[in-house]
């Protein structure tokens, strides 16, 4: 497009200095003819080059002069007569000469009918001379053809100056009107798209995302480029209200979340301060317990909450060091079993090499594969398989955790590793913040590495991480 409007601007000037220019030749050759006013016409040509070549026809011989019969012709065709003169003027021979006509020329009657139209001959007279030995011979031949005319016009230079003067004044008005003319019309075809253009970025700019134009003319491709932006910032508008509803919900279930164990942190908390109340030392120790356990829970949340921040902000450093991931991850599946709520399922851990040595912030990843493990838990029933797995492929690492569960939905998969969303098959044992997928999706993303999940209702899912070897 950047080439087109070059072309544009380069054909409108091109234009206006070529159109500049012919009326400039125009008005010159104009003014040449008003100043000397006379346009040649092609028969007054041939009559001029004819009378001296004509010489060639006129016979000198001692009996006298003669014209040869080709130059009667010549003569006759052309509607013309002539005169052959001595040195003295007086007329020595003619042909076709008017009744009435002078056989005698002084020099100033020749002069007089050279210049003016012969009226009593009704003819326009040149005058041409022959050369024999040491004789000069002049003749005159007129020409009766009522469209042939001479003018003999004075001429003073300094009048011619002041013409040429206002002439040219009236040249550079012309020429600045003409190139703002067409200047104006070529601007005004080049920048009407442009109104439209920025009515568009207006309308845009006030959140009106409903435009489309139909895409021609010479801005075709900033059209085609708007609609695009249109298209997106539509798409982005029903994304974002789709977030921020994602976002409400998302607030009002943790809320609910954190006052749920808050509330039980501070009814057991009031009881125990309560001295109307009589507990035993066990019955103590279990209230201790469980808020204990409330306020562990509350500490992951904020955790949570924490470290996703840090990480969409990319404000997290990477503690990066060589680690057997083998090892890393048999031991998470090995804390996962330990804990008393989850050594009752089912999860199979397998590893192609004992050691695979991996680049990695082991506290972050141990974190993610332990959000896939437990989203496998909390979202399935006690009865399902979880195998975890280890293996290389190429120059990936490759850990995998798949299980038999309900699988997802379709519409699901691509929106699990969005912030605050929960998914639809959640079980009782899931409480938090709805992070955890975000945040191991960041994790894996901040190590350069890729996570990719396959499911389908009822059929299982699988989650891979792929980790670069180093």
């Amino acid at each position: 497009m950047k080439w087109q409007l070059t072309g544009r601007y380069l054909v409108s000037i091109v234009l206006i200095v070529v159109i500049v220019i012919v009326m400039n030749i125009t008005a010159v050759i104009a003014l040449l003819v008003m100043n000397s006013g006379f346009l040649a016409q092609t028969e007054g040509n041939f009559a001029e080059s004819m009378t001296r070549s004509f010489g060639q026809y006129i016979q000198v011989s001692p009996s006298g002069i003669s014209v040869s019969d080709g130059g009667k012709e010549l003569l006759v065709r052309h509607q013309a007569w002539i005169q052959v003169l001595d040195e003295d003027g007086r007329q020595l021979y003619s042909y076709r000469a008017p009744e009435g006509a002078k056989t005698k020329y002084t020099p100033l009657d020749i002069i007089d009918i050279y210049k003016y139209l012969e009226v009593n001959y009704l003819s326009t007279v040149f005058v041409g001379e022959k050369k024999v030995q040491n004789l000069r011979y002049s003749y005159l031949i007129g020409f009766k053809d009522p469209n042939l005319r001479r003018v003999v016009v004075a001429l003073d230079i300094r009048n011619t100056g002041q013409i040429l003067k206002n002439g040219s004044l009236v040249l550079i008005v012309l020429d600045g009107l003409i190139a703002l003319f067409i200047g104006y019309l070529f601007s005004k075809r080049l920048t009407q798209p442009l109104y439209v253009l920025i009515e568009a970025i207006k309308r845009m700019a006030n959140k009106n995302y409903k435009v489309q134009y139909k895409p021609e003319g010479v801005y075709k491709d900033v059209f085609l480029n708007v609609n695009l932006l249109s298209s997106e910032l539509q798409a982005n508008e029903i994304e974002r209200k789709k977030l921020d509803r994602m976002k409400e919900e998302w607030i009002g279930n943790i809320s609910h979340d954190i006052k749920t164990p808050l509330s039980s942190i501070q009814g057991y908390a009031e009881m125990i301060k309560d001295s109307d109340y009589q507990f035993s030392i066990e019955e103590i120790r279990e209230y201790a317990e469980i808020i204990e356990r409330k306020s562990l829970y509350l500490k992951e949340v904020i955790e949570d909450l924490n470290l996703s921040t840090r990480l969409k902000n990319k404000e997290l450093a990477l503690k990066l060091k060589n680690v057997n991931i083998v090892s890393l991850v048999r031991n998470i599946v090995i804390d996962i079993l330990n804990d008393a709520m989850y050594a009752s399922r089912n999860i199979d851990f397998h590893c192609s090499d004992e050691v695979i040595v991996a680049e990695v912030d082991d506290i972050l990843i141990r974190r993610a594969v332990a959000n896939i493990i437990y989203n496998s838990i909390v979202h399935n029933d006690e009865a399902v398989q979880i195998q975890v797995s280890v293996e290389t492929s190429g120059s990936d690492a490759i850990i995998r955790v798949e299980d038999n569960g309900k699988g997802i939905k379709e519409e699901e998969i691509e929106r699990i590793f969005d912030r605050y969303y929960r998914g639809t098959n959640t079980g009782e044992l899931h409480k938090g913040s709805g992070l955890g997928m975000a945040i191991t999706n960041d994790i894996i993303v901040a190590h350069k590495g890729k996570i990719q999940v396959s499911s389908a209702p009822h059929q299982g899912t699988r989650i891979e991480i792929r980790l670069i070897l180093p």
